[in-house]
C-alpha cells in the first residue's frame, strides 16, 4: 500500500516537474486542437453541431416560406419574337421560360411547371402597333398562389400598355398601415439559430470533450507529459471558436442576412464564440461526468438563450433581455440583420460584451488549475 502510493506521488512529482520545466508552448496547445479535430467526426456532438444549424434553418424556412418561396413563373409562346416578351424577361420579380408551342405550354402549366402560360401570335406587335386587338391567350395553373397570379396578371397587363402606347390608367400609391416596426417571425427567429450554432459548437463541444477525456483518463496520460492544461484548455477553446465562427457565418449567409454587414456581424460572432467557449471550459472543468454536464446545460441553457426568446416575443420586457451576457452578441446581430445596423451602433454592446470576456477568463484558469491538481492527486 505504502509502495503504490509512493509510486502514485513519484509520478505525481515528474509530472509536475516537466510540466514547470517546459513552460507554455502554444505549438502543443494547436497540437491539442488538431488531435481534437482529427478525432471530432467520431463524435455525434461534433457532428450535431455541424448539422443543428443547417437542418434548423432549413425547416423554420421551409415553415414560414423565406427560403423556398420561388418568384412567379411564366411561360411564354411566342411565334413572332415579340418585344413584349423582352419586356416581361427584363421585368423584376418573374422567372421567364419560353416554350415551343401552345400544347407543350399547357401541359406545363397544368403540371404547374409554370404558374400562368402567354401565348403571343406571329404578327402580335404589328396588330398592337396598328391600334387592333391581337389574339392572347393566357393560362393559370389551378396550383398557383393567388398572389403569383396577381403580380403575373398586372405585370402582363402593364407590359401590353406600355408596348401599346397607352399610359397606366390609375396611379397606385402603396401606403403601410399598422405598426410600421414590425419584425416578420421568420426574422426574429434568427438569433434563436445563430445562438444554437454558436453555442453548441463553441460550449457544448469544448464541455463535452474535456467531460469525455476525464472520464476516460486520456487527459491524465496527457498531462503526465510536458503538456499544460491551459495548453489543453487553450487548444480545445480554439476548435470550439473556430467551429462556432464558421457554422454562425454559415447560418447567416443561409438565412441571407450576411450581405453588406458582414463585417460587423463577424465581429459579434467572434465576441460570442469567444464568450460560450469560456463558459464551455469552465463547465468542462467543473462537470465530474457527462450526465452532470448535461444537466447543468439543460438548466443554464435556457437563461443563456433568453435573449433570443425575448427577440422572438417583443412585446415583452426587452430591458430583462440585457440582463444576460449573451444578449450583447446576440443583439447586435439582430438589429444588424433587421434593422441595417452598423458595428459603430453597437460600440457600447460590444465594450459590455469584452468585458465579460475577460472577467470569465480568470474563472477559467482556476478550473483548470484545480483539474491539474486533481489530475496529480489521480496520478
Amino acid at each position: 500500500m505504502n509502495a503504490s502510493v509512493t509510486a502514485g506521488t513519484e509520478r505525481a512529482g515528474a509530472a509536475t516537474a516537466a510540466r514547470t520545466g517546459a513552460g507554455f508552448s502554444l505549438g502543443r496547445a494547436l497540437r491539442v486542437t488538431e488531435k481534437d479535430l482529427r478525432l471530432g467526426p467520431r463524435s455525434p456532438i461534433f457532428l450535431w453541431a455541424i448539422l443543428l444549424p443547417v437542418v434548423l434553418t432549413f425547416v423554420l424556412t421551409a415553415v414560414f416560406g423565406t427560403l423556398f418561396a420561388a418568384p412567379p413563373r411564366l411561360g411564354i409562346v411566342d411565334a413572332g419574337g415579340s418585344a413584349v416578351t423582352s419586356a416581361l424577361r427584363d421585368a423584376e420579380g418573374l422567372v421567364v421560360v419560353e416554350v415551343d408551342d401552345a400544347t407543350e405550354l399547357r401541359a406545363a402549366v397544368e403540371a404547374h411547371d409554370v404558374d400562368a402560360g402567354l401565348v403571343l401570335g406571329a404578327e402580335f406587335d404589328e396588330t398592337l402597333a396598328a391600334g387592333g386587338q391581337p389574339e392572347m391567350e393566357f393560362f393559370v395553373s389551378g396550383s398557383s398562389l393567388t398572389s403569383d397570379r396577381v403580380i403575373l396578371g398586372v405585370t402582363t397587363v402593364s407590359v401590353l400598355r406600355e408596348q401599346a402606347g397607352q399610359s397606366p390608367p390609375v396611379d397606385v400609391v402603396v401606403t403601410q398601415v399598422g405598426d410600421a416596426d414590425v419584425v416578420p417571425v421568420e426574422d426574429r427567429l434568427l438569433p434563436l439559430i445563430v445562438f444554437y450554432a454558436v453555442v453548441i459548437a463553441g460550449m457544448f463541444l469544448p464541455a463535452a470533450s474535456l467531460v469525455d477525456e476525464r472520464e476516460k483518463r486520456t487527459l491524465d496520460a496527457v498531462l503526465v507529459t510536458p503538456t499544460r492544461m491551459s495548453e489543453v484548455l487553450l487548444g480545445k477553446g480554439v476548435l470550439g471558436v473556430s467551429l462556432a465562427m464558421a457554422m454562425g457565418v454559415i447560418t447567416l449567409w443561409l438565412n441571407g442576412a450576411l450581405t453588406g454587414r458582414g463585417p460587423g456581424l463577424v465581429v459579434f460572432l467572434l465576441l460570442g464564440a469567444v464568450m460560450v467557449a469560456e463558459i464551455g471550459l469552465v463547465l468542462g472543468c467543473w462537470a465530474r461526468d457527462s450526465n452532470t454536464l448535461f444537466s447543468a446545460i439543460k438548466g443554464g441553457g435556457l437563461l443563456i438563450a433568453l435573449p433570443a426568446f425575448f427577440f422572438l416575443f417583443p412585446a415583452l420586457p426587452q430591458w430583462v433581455a440585457r440582463l444576460v451576457p449573451t444578449y450583447y452578441f446576440l443583439g447586435p446581430i439582430y438589429e444588424m440583420a433587421n434593422a441595417g445596423t452598423t458595428l459603430g451602433d453597437h460600440l457600447g454592446d460590444l465594450a459590455i460584451g469584452v468585458a465579460v470576456c475577460v472577467l470569465l477568463a480568470p474563472a477559467v484558469v482556476a478550473m483548470g488549475r484545480r483539474t491539474e491538481r486533481r489530475a496529480a492527486i489521480t496520478l
